[in-house]
């Protein structure tokens, strides 16, 4: 077994190298450049997003799509991934991760747009969409389609469900000595209550949890800013500086020049917010909608709320403490940076992981089922879920390395189908976006 997970973990890093992140990135560069810069509609698309009233044919508001996407998007790379890429990048990467934020809005509006449409209705009457209908319905190549939705169905079990699973049962027993099979079954069964209901269900659960979970934690990173306010002038220029110098740094750390900056900053910004990787179009081909570049908006405020808020407000906070020279990394380093603020640190943290976390459970199964629908047709909807709920329980108490970097692996592979259309469709996207950009 530890063989074997040595050999995922190089095959994970293989995938997941710089091939694929310059693809990644260049295509945020391309799209932003191809459709004009996009993001100057941003105010638009965040008032678009709040809306929640029926609009043209879909099953969901524009706001349910948009809070699902994010259950699945915020999660432990926003916290956990931020320290990470602060650790082995140095400061600079927080800039690098931004960017990578700014730029994946352009993506994450070209794959929604896409999504909505090539959507079909499926046999129960739902709409039905993402990265495998675009390939198979704009591309002509259901072969691609069959690939990506088999690399996320499998993707979905590790990457949003029994590793995210672990990590809370394991942070509530560290916290509160609470047995991880206890905290599973608690788990279990709010999924089990949540997902059974199908993607209505989830939609309304989303559309209370994710506004709640986001404005705590970014209230509590705020806080804790203004506690430190005299150490954030000294913190933005470190950024700035060592993003495109290097920050040689004491202690535990070695020193990164500016090619780690960009390395790790532009992987964790990526793996965050999932621009490119095809996931969250798939819920957004279930909204209602008058137009594919109405609800296209609304989801490339995701990546604007997951990366260019959130991730940045939790690097200010990170590299602000100072203790990014210690030697800490990941978790620890993000546990060690909150902690520096009595009361609030810990607290915003640890309620901020736990509902970071349990939304993406939620999130990504509606992905996998909807994957799992494409290979297999409307009668593997059922099967999936439960599938799901005991996945959770498994994923609670047992900690099963294979199963991460397996999913590391497919989570990785999602992406080149889905990047293929992108560049391939590009044009598709551009008339699209000229034709009702303007329309209100």
């Amino acid at each position: 077994m530890e063989n074997l997970n040595l050999l995922l973990e190089k095959a994970g890093a293989a995938v997941w190298g710089a091939p694929l992140i310059i693809l990644l990135f260049g295509t945020h560069l391309f799209l932003t450049f191809r459709l004009g810069f996009i993001q100057r509609h941003m105010w638009k698309a965040i008032k678009l997003s709040f809306r929640r009233q029926a609009e043209g044919e879909g099953d969901i508001s524009h706001f349910g799509a948009l809070t699902t996407a994010l259950a699945a998007t915020i999660g432990t790379g926003n916290i956990v991934g931020v320290a990470t890429a602060v650790a082995a990048g140095g400061p600079g990467a927080v800039l690098w991760m931004w960017l990578t934020g700014v730029f994946g809005i352009a993506t994450k509006y070209a794959e929604a747009l896409l999504a909505v449409k090539y959507r079909v209705v499926s046999p129960t009457g739902e709409f039905s969409g993402g990265p495998m209908y675009v390939l198979e319905r704009g591309l002509n190549a259901r072969w691609l389609g069959l690939i990506f939705a088999f690399f996320t169905a499998v993707a979905a079990f590790g990457i949003g469900n029994m590793v995210q699973a672990n990590s809370i049962s394991q942070m509530l027993h560290t916290t509160f000595a609470l047995p991880v099979w206890a905290s599973g079954l608690v788990m279990t069964g709010l999924t089990a209550f949540v997902i059974l209901g199908g993607i209505k269900s989830i939609a309304r659960f989303c559309e209370r949890l994710v506004p709640f979970m986001a404005v705590f934690y970014t209230l509590g990173c705020a806080i804790i800013l203004i506690i430190n306010f005299d150490k954030l002038p000294a913190t933005i220029s470190l950024i700035l500086s060592s993003a495109f110098n290097g920050q040689a740094a004491v202690g535990g750390f070695l020193g990164a020049g500016m090619k780690e900056a960009m390395r790790y900053g532009i992987a964790r910004g990526l793996f965050s917010n999932e621009s490119g990787l095809g996931s969250a179009p798939i819920v957004a081909a279930a909204a209602q909608t008058t137009n594919p570049v109405r609800q296209a908006l609304v989801s490339s405020t995701g990546t604007f709320w997951d990366t260019v808020v959130v991730c940045l407000l939790t690097g200010l906070v990170i590299v602000s403490a100072g203790d990014w020279t210690s030697g800490l990394k990941g978790a620890a380093l993000t546990k060690s940076a909150f902690a520096h603020i009595p009361y609030i640190g810990p607290t915003v943290l640890s309620l901020g992981l736990l509902t970071f976390v349990f939304s993406t459970i939620i999130g990504w199964e509606y992905y996998g089922e909807k994957a799992a629908e494409y290979l297999l047709g409307v009668k593997a909807i059922k099967p999936y879920r439960y599938l799901w709920i005991v996945a959770v329980m498994v994923g609670s108490v047992a900690a099963l390395p294979a199963v991460w970097n397996f999913a590391d692996i497919f989570n990785g592979l999602m992406a080149v189908p889905n990047l293929v259309s992108l560049l391939l469709l590009a044009h598709v996207v551009a008339a699209e976006t000229k034709k009702h950009i303007n329309e209100e």
